[in-house]
């Protein structure tokens, strides 16, 4: 008999893994249609979907090996964070997709509300939250929507080698800003922006993707401690924060 894992539970959503099938149960049933929407739209390899019914989306497990993990070295080779990269830039080059993101004034907005209450709760020091959101601003601009994955965390792609398996969690999939991808794929790993730049092919802004940096994390700290995770741990958040100090 086969164990039932749980590869991630909080109150929002849950993740069970049965051998080579992934049970991702949504309290957002909206989020569950974009999921597997976005994996038959992406230009990408992702998982297998089989099978959909309110709240509960069941997917086959991709081939390979995570890029990495926040707070952890990544073993992945320069030419793998190179080929996820291209497989950025493809995805980016795609038609846009029909479901729209929040724009940069939005994002501000409910930035300024969570930098307030960082410094309110006593979560962050005050000094450390007012230069993130300060870096934080340079993304906060008008950008070109692009088809982006929403929340490309270096966990949720997979290789084997040098080469691309699948992309997974499309949940928050749309019509954002390219940027977002790429400061979230390397976010906690500034010494692979480099390798993964090379594959994208594109001449970037850096100052925006150190702003998407803050705001990413900024956003989640408090959420993170909430739901029992540790943001403070190696290499995670707060470090990612510290770092542009």
């Amino acid at each position: 008999m086969q164990d039932v894992q749980v590869v991630v539970a909080h109150r929002e959503r849950a993740t069970l893994r049965v051998g080579d099938v992934f049970l991702k149960i949504d309290a957002d049933q909206a989020r569950i249609d974009v999921e597997a929407e976005a994996m038959a739209m992406a230009p990408v390899p992702t998982p297998e979907v089989l099978w959909r019914k309110p709240s509960v989306l069941a997917i086959a497990a991709v081939p390979g090996t995570a890029l990495g993990r926040l707070g952890r070295p990544s073993p992945a080779s320069p030419a793998a964070w190179a080929a996820a990269g291209a497989a950025v830039r493809t995805l980016h080059d795609a038609p846009l997709p029909p479901w729209p993101l929040p724009t940069g004034d939005r994002i501000a907005a409910d930035l300024d509300v969570e930098c307030e209450r960082l410094i309110a709760e006593g979560v962050l020091p005050a000094e450390l939250v007012t230069r993130n959101r300060r870096v934080a601003d340079a993304a906060l601009r008008a950008w070109t929507p692009a088809f982006t994955h929403g929340d490309l965390q270096l966990a949720h792609v997979f290789v084997e080698g040098d080469e691309i398996t699948g992309v997974i969690d499309w949940s928050e999939a749309g019509r954002g800003d390219p940027m977002y991808d790429l400061a979230t794929l390397t976010l906690g790993h500034e010494e692979r922006l480099g390798d993964v730049l090379s594959g994208y092919g594109v001449d970037v802004d850096l100052d925006v993707i150190h702003g998407w940096w803050s705001q990413r994390s900024l956003q989640n700290v408090r959420w993170l401690v909430e739901h029992g995770f540790d943001p403070f741990l190696p290499g995670c958040e707060v470090d990612v924060l510290r770092a542009r100090m």
